[in-house]
């Protein structure tokens, strides 16, 4: 379905200013992380990386992580327990839905920035910071 390398360097700025764009206005922070296998559930896979990556700590516990092992062509989307609190029960199922429709067709990058735009959305609804916002986490896809 998509490999580690799949994104050039063009493709990786479109993802990065989907992330910036999506995290404007908002508390809330966006990482995508690539990887080239999952061995085991992809949700222990995500969760192992957004930990890993130390998404776990910010103070609101807005964070979501967009994960993608490539060998094993797995991919999940994982928020922290604060987003968790605020989105219906099958907003991250129906975020994979959509992303999916995309993969099938290799519209890898279309499909990772569409699910960021919806997550952009839900955190600007539920968290949205009225001050210029500092951002605490990367944008850039970070890879292992």
């Amino acid at each position: 379905m998509f490999d580690k390398a799949f994104f050039n360097s063009e493709q990786k700025e479109i993802i990065k200013r989907a992330i910036q764009e999506a995290e404007l206005n908002t508390s809330g922070e966006i990482r995508v992380h690539l990887s080239k296998t999952c061995s085991e559930s992809v949700l222990d896979c995500a969760s192992y990386w957004f930990e890993k990556l130390k998404m776990h700590k910010t103070i609101q516990r807005n964070c979501i992580l967009f994960f993608l092992a490539s060998n094993d062509k797995k991919f999940a989307v994982i928020g922290d327990v604060g987003i968790n609190r605020k989105v219906e029960h099958d907003f991250w199922d129906h975020i994979k839905d959509n992303m999916l429709l995309d993969f099938k067709n290799d519209r890898f990058t279309e499909g990772l920035v569409n699910g960021i735009q919806i997550v952009g959305k839900q955190l600007k609804q539920h968290y949205p910071n009225k001050k210029t916002k500092s951002n605490n986490l990367p944008d850039e896809i970070s890879e292992s």
